[in-house]
């Protein structure tokens, strides 16, 4: 690698995408990071219009190095939406031309860590393989947090994505994590759309054993923040639809 090529920075995020209310940006991501975010011009991106948007809560507090019409984007093609990038088919290195034209670049996703449940690990991947400097910017993981906050085990844990959305399938999944944690004591954590999370809660308490440890963090960084973590026998005895729009993150364990 050489100077002359720029360097991709994976830039997080709020968690707070598609909510109603937004936490001020200086309160939940890094002032350092929101610099280095508002140097650059470059971007990969899932969708233009949202990274506009933070690109504007950003400019509130660091002053861009570009207005925001000048500001170039690229998103990630429709397809790696829908069915993830992580199992390497989509080839981004073309994305990555202004880099090796000696620009720097930024990776956004809609909400946390790039290439963390979410797109971007393509784009990774590529900047490694053209020899690009990829520089990981501190914020927001919900994941991370969802598990710190948890009391479940965070030396051995597992993020499994979205688990099936048919029925049947779902059950016998959530009974495969459930089995997987109490016999290895390895947290399994996985998340929803925020529109089923309902449906999701009902299979899990109505599934997992009694005694199975299950953790709900919803609207992580928001005022309505809530984590909570106990049994699925005191989870069957409480209502479960509040909050249910809100972004969340599951665990089950022991």
């Amino acid at each position: 690698m050489t100077r002359q090529h720029g360097t991709l920075y994976l830039v997080p995020a709020p968690l707070d995408f598609g909510c109603e209310t937004q936490a001020p940006v200086e309160d939940v991501v890094p002032l350092g990071t929101l610099r280095v975010a508002a140097g650059l011009t470059h971007w990969i991106c899932e969708n233009a219009k949202t990274a506009r948007a933070y690109l504007k809560r950003i400019e509130a507090v660091a002053p861009l190095a570009a207005p925001l019409q000048a500001q170039q984007f690229q998103e990630l093609p429709r397809e790696v939406h829908k069915k993830g990038d992580h199992a390497g088919q989509f080839d981004a290195k073309p994305m990555l031309a202004p880099a090796l034209a000696g620009h720097d670049m930024g990776l956004m996703s809609e909400a946390g860590m790039p290439a963390v449940a979410d797109p971007g690990s393509s784009v990774v991947k590529a900047a490694h393989e053209l020899g690009l400097a990829v520089a990981p910017l501190s914020g927001p993981v919900s994941l991370l947090l969802a598990l710190a906050a948890s009391g479940l085990n965070g030396q051995n844990f597992a993020f499994v994505g979205y688990l099936p959305q048919d029925a049947e399938e779902r059950t016998r999944r959530i009974r495969e994590l459930e089995a997987l944690a109490l016999r290895s004591g390895q947290t399994q954590l996985f998340i929803e759309t925020p529109y089923r999370n309902a449906v999701l809660m009902q299979a899990l308490t109505q599934t997992l054993q009694h005694n199975t440890r299950l953790a709900v963090a919803r609207g992580l960084t928001l005022p309505s923040a809530s984590v909570r973590c106990q049994t699925v026998k005191a989870w069957r005895g409480q209502p479960t639809a509040e909050q249910e729009r809100l972004p969340a993150v599951f665990a089950i364990g022991r």
